[in-house]
């Protein structure tokens, strides 16, 4: 049976993340909680916390909020800033390779190398996500009418990729072989990034707001529906032409949150009241986590070995959730 360890925290769970064997909870109010040894909390944007993301090796996190400020919180409380904008809201992150941390707010985009040294790119349109490519300093921009591809550290012109429609998320495969964005309409759009090939994946009740990629690359979890919908990346043309896999099925709420796990196929699905259930790919064996109650889970992450689950949710529950045999 899953052992859960709760934790509240002062408002909506922006992001959910394990430094190390320390569980982070980026809370909106502007501060990080830390579960997992001694229980504390560490202030870090006066004006709200926006967004956050962790680095890629695992050992911060990330974080921009209202008052304009980028900062790098590690897993001792300790806080660095790494850049500000003053008077920007800065909703936008992606850790990048080499130490390098993009940031957007409004039509301009930011990218921090491990140097200090800060590169601007501009957009006629807002920025609407930030990805960095598996390989290489290659920053994915999407945007109204598609994204924009930069490269941060070689002159020429950006690449150009559209598709007509207003884009969000914007997210690399693992492999880097393709892009998927989640559209303003209730629907993804991909390109399969060799020959700019389209990809159109729909069917949804509502916006998707949350994708997570499989440990072997072979699908993209999605919410967006009243279950986490799965599209196979498995063929040359990614997932066209292929059913979608549909795990976690419930009638009565819908899918808010999906995290895949890091080894095995397996995914973690948040619902809209709260609950949180554990699903296997290949037989969708179910085990339930969490019961419903607190709100909409809004932030989930498992550690690096599988065995602990970090979730939050919109009304500032929290927790870690450990699988037991």
């Amino acid at each position: 049976m899953p052992v859960t360890a709760p934790l509240d925290t002062d408002g909506f769970v922006v992001s959910a993340t394990f430094l190390g064997d320390v569980a982070a909870f980026a809370s909106g109010e502007g501060s990080v909680f830390f579960a997992g040894g001694p229980e504390t909390q560490t202030p870090v944007h006066k004006n709200g916390l926006l967004c956050a993301t962790p680095s890629l090796d695992g050992k911060a996190l990330i974080t921009g909020g209202g008052d304009g400020k980028i900062c790098k919180v590690s897993a001792d409380g300790s806080v660095e800033e790494l850049a500000e904008q003053p008077r920007k809201w800065i909703d936008l992150i992606a850790a990048g390779p080499q130490d390098s941390v993009a940031f957007a707010s409004g039509r301009t985009a930011w990218v921090r190398l491990k140097t200090g040294e800060i590169k601007e790119f501009q957009l006629p349109r807002a920025f609407a996500g930030l990805a960095f490519a598996p390989k290489g300093m290659r920053l994915a921009a999407s945007r109204y009418d598609g994204v924009t591809l930069f490269w941060v550290n070689a002159a020429g012109d950006p690449q150009e990729l559209s598709w007509k429609g207003a884009h969000g998320l914007v997210t690399y495969s693992p492999d880097g072989k393709y892009l998927v964005t989640t559209m303003q309409e209730n629907a993804l759009h991909g390109w399969r990034l060799a020959d700019s090939q389209d990809m159109r994946m729909t069917g949804y009740p509502a916006k998707v707001k949350s994708v997570s990629w499989s440990a072997k690359n072979k699908y993209l979890a999605t919410s967006g529906a009243q279950a986490a919908i799965l599209w196979p990346f498995t063929g040359k043309s990614g997932p066209m032409g292929q059913a979608p896999l549909e795990l976690g099925v419930r009638g009565d709420s819908m899918v808010t949150t999906v995290c895949c796990h890091p080894q095995e196929e397996m995914l973690a699905i948040g619902y809209q009241d709260g609950m949180v259930m554990a699903v296997r790919f290949h037989d969708n064996a179910e085990v339930l986590l969490r019961r419903p109650g607190a709100g909409p889970v809004s932030a989930l992450a498992w550690d690096k070995k599988g065995n602990r689950l970090a979730f939050g949710t919109e009304e500032g529950a929290a927790g870690v959730i450990t699988l037991v045999d």
